[in-house]
């Protein structure tokens, strides 16, 4: 756990008690801060009793507070906690500014910041990996794994290396990361920002925090997030900015199996732009691409069986994230793609995969979505309405052929027929074991 001298007679409040609240608690505690906090579930609240002041800031008063360290998961477009911090006149703020404000007192270390609609998670797995293998010492954090206050501090020389949402951006102040990354900007999130200009304005606020000196790296492919990299490159100079395509990459991607397809080139890029930011070489980072194992849920391999391949993209929860997937295999000569698509969709269009129609053997579909999704795709490819996961595995397992691709990618939100993402993708995954399992014998 981060500790720090920064919090020591301060007072915070703290609103969630989830992951990232519980983590910031403790740190405040350990650190020597007074601290109010709220749940509106019983069990968090249970078991911080008697070390906390238990209350709701939204109602407290919060007068003096140095802070309300909130969840990224509540809107502040339509919390009252916005509006009654605002009243206060208390800064709202999340785990990461909290972290930003306790760099001071660790030893010395640099930060990375990696953010984008699509890839984050990968890319920022990706330079943990490259770091690690290039003999740095470095933490993963933020949007990925555990909150980065959980974490041990690093030796001095070590670099943290953090995913970060635009909700967390949102919550943030002063993180002054040594490299920023921005790998695109896809429609997202609206719902909690006032159009699509605000949700772009809320990444480049990474940028922002960042003094002139630092770098900054940028992928390519989309207007908005060039936006950004040409202000930058005007308020820094083109030394400390990197826009990167990966078409020097191509040649080598080949050898990386866990990093296949158009998007993971563009990842493996802005990647090796930060690691070269940092000084790895690049006979460090060319070794250490070919061990990378990839993400869980992220176009990831579950099984091959009679040289059909099934794939687990379950965390494509926009038409944006799942094109890339569709794109990673082309025709080879027919068709290959058994997609199974839907869920609950975040738009009424299948625009961004629409290139890669061409690409699909057959589509099922799932979901809230299937309907819709199923007149969008019936001109284009063979449709199976499926309405559930088991039936469309059954159905795409029984018509693919050697060299196929069974790929869930779902292009939506899972909350219709699944918790989140990832037990949409355990239930990929363990349908597929179960179908593939060789039929035990019966007793003779």
């Amino acid at each position: 756990m981060i500790v720090s001298p920064a919090f020591a007679g301060k007072r915070y409040a703290v609103l969630g008690l989830a992951r990232s609240g519980m983590t910031a608690v403790e740190t405040l505690l350990a650190s020597g801060a007074h601290v109010m906090a709220w749940d509106n579930r019983d069990e968090p609240r249970q078991a911080l009793a008697g070390r906390v002041e238990l209350a709701d800031p939204v109602t407290a008063d919060i007068t003096g507070y140095d802070g309300v360290v909130v969840s990224p998961g509540i809107p502040l477009n339509r919390h009252p906690i916005a509006s009654a911090a605002q009243r206060a006149g208390v800064p709202v703020i999340g785990d990461i500014e909290l972290f930003a404000l306790a760099r001071p007192s660790l030893p010395a270390h640099r930060v990375v910041g990696i953010t984008g609609t699509n890839g984050k998670s990968t890319t920022t797995s990706l330079v943990h990996h490259l770091l690690e293998k290039a003999g740095v010492p470095a933490r993963m954090g933020g949007n990925i794994g555990v909150p980065i206050l959980g974490t041990d501090p690093l030796p001095e020389g070590g670099v943290y290396v953090l995913e970060l949402s635009s909700y967390q951006i949102d919550l943030t102040r002063s993180l002054d990361c040594d490299v920023a990354a921005l790998l695109n900007i896809t429609p997202d999130h609206l719902d909690r920002y006032d159009g699509f200009a605000a949700y772009a304005a809320s990444k480049a606020r990474l940028f922002t925090m960042q003094g002139a000196e630092h770098d900054a790296v940028f992928g390519s492919g989309d207007a908005e997030t060039a936006a950004i990299a040409s202000t930058e490159g005007d308020r820094r100079g083109l030394d400390h900015v990197r826009i990167v395509d990966g078409a020097k990459l191509t040649t080598l991607q080949k050898k990386w199996p866990s990093l296949q397809g158009p998007h993971n080139l563009q990842n493996a890029a802005v990647a090796v732009a930060i690691v070269e930011a940092l000084g790895i070489k690049p006979e460090q980072w060319k070794r250490a691409m070919r061990n990378f194992r990839g993400l869980p849920h992220r176009m990831e391999r579950v099984a091959e069986a009679d040289g059909v391949f099934y794939i687990n993209d379950s965390k494509a929860t926009n038409p944006a994230s799942a094109a890339p997937a569709l794109a990673a295999f082309p025709p080879d000569p027919e068709p290959r793609i058994h997609w199974i698509v839907g869920g609950l969709p975040k738009g009424d269009d299948l625009d961004e995969c629409a290139p890669y129609f061409g690409n699909l053997a057959a589509a099922y579909t799932i979901g809230d979505a299937g309907p819709r999704f199923a007149e969008i795709l019936a001109p284009y490819t063979q449709v199976h309405r499926s309405e559930m996961m088991a039936e469309a595995i059954r159905e795409a397992m029984a018509a693919a052929r050697p060299g196929d691709v069974v790929m869930l990618s779902p292009a939506c939100a899972s909350f219709d027929q699944f918790r989140d993402y990832e037990a949409r993708g355990e239930v990929f995954r363990q349908i597929v074991e179960a179908l593939l399992a060789p039929e035990e014998e019966e007793d003779a």
